[in-house]
């Protein structure tokens, strides 16, 4: 497993970060500890949460993926500084009016909350899940950098948020010289190109931002178990039909050929390949269900391809969506 220095910071991620917004969704306790230790033990030292996984989920009042993840951590007797912990704060964990935004009463009692289900005392990245457009930039940020100079927070880093957002931050903390984002959870596939590519992948190159997309296999589309006449249950199906189009066929084809030419790849193994070999990218976000599924994308560790490889990839794929 090759590990990444995550944008400025001094923290070394590994190439495949793991992913836990189905942990008491789709992965019971039970399970989600197998998955993490498999992890673990593969190389992966890269852990990305948020506090309200998955609240979405019947029973699942938030706060479930991090609490299992602080048991995990607890249980398995792995050094704290062997394990990089990441999470978020944005979305609503309760009733009352500072249970959801980045207004600085929330950003404090959230962190607090988290730090408390994780089981530790710093969380290692501490990520604003979307931007608020109901709080000036400068409150949140004054509140995050609070954070860091307490010690609660190593770094900052960022998720879903716009060019002229993510600059407009950079350029506050700057100004006020508070800690920055150093980091951008983008949503970014080989199917899902233009939100990140037209702009703000220029601006991580240039100002050095780590980048650690999510859904990089397009929710299990880039997987290759969807088919044109196959049908397939699944929790994500609604999210995911909108990537079929006869072009988006077209290029699972193209990956299952460029798979067998690199000996025996799977089609999801193509696809974090394809991230992988991008020179912006730290490290995709892999939500495996499994152990199957996670051992399908550990095989992507160490997987390059050649630049002639990735661009027959991007002719094929789509880009402006």
């Amino acid at each position: 497993m090759e590990y990444r220095k995550l944008g400025k910071t001094n923290l070394l991620v590994s190439e495949l970060c793991m992913g836990t917004m189905q942990f008491g969704w789709t992965a019971d306790e039970a399970l989600s500890f197998k998955i993490l230790s498999a992890a673990y033990e593969a190389g992966i030292n890269f852990i990305d949460t948020a506090d309200i996984y998955s609240r979405w989920a019947p029973g699942n009042p938030g706060g479930v993926a991090e609490t299992i993840i602080g048991k995990w951590l607890k249980q398995s007797g792995i050094p704290r500084d062997k394990i990089v912990i990441a999470t978020k704060v944005r979305g609503r964990m309760g009733d009352g009016p500072d249970d959801e935004g980045l207004g600085r009463a929330h950003i404090l009692k959230a962190v607090d909350a988290s730090l408390r289900r994780l089981q530790t005392d710093v969380i290692d990245l501490y990520q604003t899940h979307f931007y608020d457009e109901a709080v000036p930039i400068e409150e949140s940020l004054a509140a995050l950098d609070e954070l860091v100079r307490q010690g609660k927070v190593r770094y900052l880093g960022c998720s879903n948020y716009p060019a002229w957002r993510l600059m407009q931050a950079l350029w506050a903390s700057d100004k006020h010289g508070w800690a920055r984002f150093d980091s951008i959870q983008p949503h970014y596939s080989l199917v899902h190109r233009g939100e990140f590519e037209r702009e703000l992948a220029e601006v991580c190159r240039v100002y050095e931002l780590g980048v650690i997309p999510y859904s990089p296999l397009a929710g299990g589309f880039l997987t290759g178990k969807y088919r044109r006449d196959h049908a397939v249950e699944s929790a994500r199906l609604g999210g995911v039909r909108r990537y079929f189009t006869e072009r988006n066929w077209a290029l699972l084809d193209k990956m299952e050929t460029l798979g067998r030419v690199k000996g025996g790849c799977s089609v999801s193994q193509i696809a974090l390949a394809w991230q992988l070999s991008n020179p912006v990218i730290t490290s995709p976000i892999i939500g495996p269900r499994t152990l199957d599924q996670l051992h399908d994308n550990l095989g992507a560790a160490g997987l390059r391809l050649s630049s002639d490889e990735k661009h027959l990839l991007d002719e094929a794929s789509t880009w402006d969506e």
